[in-house]
């Protein structure tokens, strides 16, 4: 019986660690899928609450994908049931006068035209900084529907926000990379 009173402190504690190393990314990417700072805290606290009843099994794999994945399931389910009705248009934070503010912005609202699956798919790929299999194993499809989901995604940011192009484009004599946005018009 000791034993299993140990086990169990050392997994509540294990659960604790995790959730406090990692509850601010995750719920940056919670955010940035559903563009709700409430519907995220909501969405991460439902994921959460999930990994801990899953968490004797999860913990030596890799947790943060787990929930990942649960954010980013859910999230689309949510849509589903409410048909992309949207209660505001513009976040409660302040508007930024400065250029990176209004880009943010920018982006902000073209990621919020496009579908659940292409925003979720641009969100791991190119936030989330995870790989193309990666993506498609948190989102349960195959490797070829993050590809064509990504390239869809990034032909419509193009379309809605021609803006994010031109500023993604190196200037004349820059060695700076591109960005992706301007790849493959």
């Amino acid at each position: 019986m000791a034993a299993t009173r140990s086990d169990g402190r050392d997994g509540r504690d294990g659960y604790l660690a995790f959730v406090e190393s990692h509850q601010h990314r995750l719920l940056r990417a919670a955010y940035l899928i559903c563009g709700n700072r409430h519907q995220a805290e909501d969405l991460l606290q439902d994921a959460l609450l999930k990994l801990a009843l899953r968490w004797s099994s999860v913990r030596d794999g890799d947790p943060s994908a787990y929930v990942r994945a649960i954010l980013y399931r859910d999230a689309v389910s949510w849509w589903r049931r409410r048909r992309r009705e949207w209660l505001s248009a513009t976040p409660p934070e302040q508007v930024a006068h400065d250029r990176d503010g209004a880009l943010r912005l920018t982006l902000h609202d073209a990621l919020g035209l496009l579908p659940p699956r292409q925003r979720a798919v641009l969100v791991l790929r190119y936030y989330e900084d995870l790989t193309e299999v990666a993506t498609a194993e948190a989102l349960g499809v195959t490797v070829g529907t993050v590809k064509s989901q990504c390239h869809a995604a990034l032909r419509r940011l193009r379309e809605v926000a021609p803006d994010l192009v031109r500023d993604a484009r190196p200037s004349q004599g820059s060695a700076d990379l591109a960005s992706g946005l301007e790849v493959n018009p």
